[in-house]
């Protein structure tokens, strides 16, 4: 894609409407985390996506997803009625045509979660017209050694539970850390690689400068949404292949179910992607990469 072929930036949202929905993502992503902080360490119902066969037992699903979704979408209804609301849990959507959707991930790395392995996150991403606009990430643990929520908009600053935050990474350190997908790995570049097993988490790693950067093989929309305005806040950069080639990331498209036909099945739902985000030159050497 050249960049005449790039359709032009829409109007943002006005700065107090920003400002607001910015406020209120924080405000959903703190209360999911407490909903997960409470219910870590007890017995929880979880099943799993892809059936009970021992080597299928992928995506597990506990109670609490499905309850903080839930929770999250009735709170969102009222705040912001007419607003879409796009989550992993439920294909419900209550506004379907609007500008303005809230993407839903009740947790992150559900299967560390179940397993009480304490790397998780709560992200909750607004898109206008497919575009990020507002993030807010809560983690399970931070820079500061304790949980809390990572957030930003359009045109404002990264934040750490609503206190500025300028990442300050240690200049002695020759080996930074990236954050790559299943199936990759850091042979011969000059950085170490970490899985999480949380997108969202790295995300906003990355946009903290815990990470220099993270390639992502197959997020969905949910998992890099609220992500994403955390990094470009910090300054860094987020590019997107979807088969064609790396290239600058603007929104999230629509995309079709595999195997549908019709177009009134296209659905932003159903993007598909790799990702790659962080300082520019790293990014730049992910997207290089011939895996």
């Amino acid at each position: 894609m050249t960049d005449t072929d790039r359709s032009p930036p829409e109007t943002p949202l006005p700065e107090k409407e920003l400002i607001e929905i910015e406020r209120e993502a924080v405000e959903l992503a703190t209360l999911a985390g407490a909903r997960i902080r409470t219910a870590l360490g007890r017995t929880l119902a979880v099943r799993y996506k892809t059936g009970a066969e021992e080597d299928s037992l992928r995506d597990p699903v506990s109670e609490v997803d499905h309850d903080v979704e839930a929770l999250i979408r009735a709170r969102v209804g009222e705040l912001f009625p007419g607003h879409d609301v796009l989550g992993e849990e439920s294909e419900e959507r209550p506004g379907r045509t609007h500008d303005v959707a809230w993407t839903i991930d009740p947790i992150d790395g559900t299967t560390n979660f179940v397993n009480g392995f304490p790397l998780f996150s709560a992200s909750i991403g607004v898109l206008f017209r497919g575009r990020p606009v507002a993030g807010a990430v809560w983690c399970s643990t931070s820079h500061a050694l304790r949980a809390g929520v990572y957030h930003a908009r359009t045109g404002g600053i990264l934040s750490f539970e609503s206190e500025a935050f300028r990442p300050t990474p240690i200049p002695g350190v020759r080996r930074r850390l990236v954050g790559l997908g299943a199936g990759l790995d850091a042979p011969g570049f000059g950085w170490d690689a970490r899985k999480s097993g949380s997108a969202a988490l790295e995300c906003a790693f990355v946009a903290a400068g815990l990470l220099a950067a993270a390639r992502f093989e197959t997020p969905n929309v949910w998992d890099v949404a609220g992500g994403i305005p955390l990094v470009v806040a910090a300054g860094g950069d987020v590019r997107v292949d979807q088969g064609d080639g790396w290239r600058p990331f603007e929104r999230f498209v629509a995309g079709t179910q595999a195997g549908a036909q019709a177009a009134d099945e296209a659905d932003i739902r159903h993007w598909r992607g790799r990702v790659a985000l962080g300082e520019p030159e790293t990014v730049a050497a992910l997207c290089a990469r011939s895996d």
